[in-house]
């Protein structure tokens, strides 16, 4: 990614991340962009060539050709805010029910051969369900909430709609959470704003993160910071834990040059025996989650790898920038002066008093800290042992609860299956003159 295209650019280009919404939510894929990178639409792939320059949500149709299947625009139309608002005039006044409707399979009279046959005429997506409706003994007698329902189970059967989208930090969150939530440690967007804004996360700022979630935490912060201050992600271990997700962000080299890494040894001017302990902990689920990753590979909807065979040239194409360079040693200096005014931890597989006590010293004075955990009696302990130790004030615990709902014409309600649990969050102020102050 050249240094002229920034995260706020509006067209797409060769080597940057989108986020491909397939059928209004039904599958999400994130995808590098490239001429080589390919989307898997039911058995066949498809090349996502057609989608480099164009603006993000744009909306294409997956469609048939001679050389297999293809992305086509769509383009919008006035049509189709009038087809809503007749739906909604006959819904009001339409008397019709579907009591009398038999699901016994044979309302429909077109047969597989006969679409086989349109698709070898070159009939598109929309014309084999526009064929269908017209060809159903019992589509003409529904309601037109079961007409609509009827119309989009068929087109996403037969005409796949494709939404190319920006991957922004509430989109990549809401897809990790929904495809692979144990990658993000259940952290929910909800939570994630919570931990920002608990953790007073402003521009000019330099926050300290312990991110172990995959990077979503790092990303969200550089987000929010845009291209101010600086991100330090801080290692335990022997390795720095993995930062894929902020990959996808999209960044350019200004703020990928701002988040940056170290350890925690070079922060801190003794070594005792909680720091050992850290490390060990570290070590132990850095080993787990090896084996993890030798047993089970990643999930293809949330994969950047859209192809199953790439090569060297596509490769070089898609590289992007990396994030977490080593600290200058003129930053490290200066943290150790001033100390952060910012903190956000998100290890759930770490035991959360034991990292506090290492870094509340990193800490300047009134400096804002927030701590997130999958289950409560983690954060309990450690706010206890704060207390007990006069390392802080404002302390509480928080337990956010998203609930989302539909909103239809005569169908707004709660959605029947949303997540129920998001995770606590601990925030706090520091403050001078306790046991933690001893550096």
């Amino acid at each position: 990614m050249s240094k002229g295209i920034n995260q706020s650019s509006r067209i797409t280009w060769e080597g940057c991340s989108v986020l491909l919404d397939i059928n209004d939510g039904e599958r999400l894929v994130f995808a590098r962009l490239s001429p080589a990178a390919t989307l898997k639409v039911g058995k066949k792939n498809c090349s996502l060539q057609p989608i480099i320059g164009c603006p993000f949500g744009s909306l294409f149709s997956v469609e048939s050709g001679k050389d297999g299947m293809f992305l086509s625009p769509v383009l919008p139309t006035d049509d189709e805010s009038n087809t809503v608002q007749e739906a909604e005039k006959a819904a009001s006044e339409e008397l019709r029910d579907n009591r009398a409707l038999v699901d016994n399979n044979t309302a429909q009279s077109l047969t597989g051969e006969d679409i086989d046959e349109l698709r070898g005429q070159g009939a598109t997506g929309d014309q084999i369900v526009e064929a269908l409706i017209a060809n159903s003994a019992t589509f003409a007698n529904k309601t037109s909430f079961s007409q609509e329902k009827y119309r989009l189970r068929k087109q996403k059967k037969y005409a796949p709609k494709v939404l190319v989208r920006r991957p922004f930090v509430r989109s990549i969150s809401n897809t990790y959470f929904k495809k692979n939530p144990t990658k993000i440690g259940y952290l929910r967007s909800d939570s994630l704003s919570l931990l920002l804004s608990m953790a007073n996360i402003t521009a000019h700022s330099d926050v300290l993160l312990v991110d172990m979630v995959g990077g979503l935490v790092t990303g969200a912060v550089a987000e929010r910071l845009g291209g101010t201050g600086n991100v330090c992600n801080l290692i335990l271990g022997d390795k720095q834990h993995p930062m894929d997700i902020v990959r996808i962000f999209n960044f350019n080299d200004d703020i990928c040059k701002r988040i940056v890494r170290c350890r925690l040894n070079n922060l801190c001017t003794d070594r005792n025996d909680s720091s050992e302990q850290v490390q060990e902990q570290v070590s132990e689920v850095n080993q787990q989650e090896s084996m993890e990753a030798d047993n089970a590979s990643e999930e293809k909807e949330i994969s950047l790898n859209t192809s199953e065979n790439k090569t060297a040239d596509s490769n070089r194409t898609c590289k992007s920038i990396q994030a977490g360079e080593k600290a200058s040693e003129e930053l490290i200096n200066s943290w150790k002066e001033k100390g952060f005014p910012s903190l956000i931890v998100a290890a759930p597989e770490i035991d959360v008093w034991t990292i506090m006590q290492k870094l509340m010293p990193l800490l300047s004075c009134s400096a804002s800290f927030a701590i997130y955990h999958q289950y409560l009696q983690p954060l309990a302990t450690c706010m206890h042992n704060l207390q007990k130790e006069k390392m802080a004030i404002g302390m509480q615990i928080s337990e956010p609860w998203l609930r989302e709902y539909q909103v239809l014409p005569s169908r707004t309600h709660p959605r029947m299956q949303m997540s129920a649990f998001g995770g606590y969050v601990l925030c706090g102020t520091k403050i001078w003159g306790g046991e933690g102050d001893s550096q």
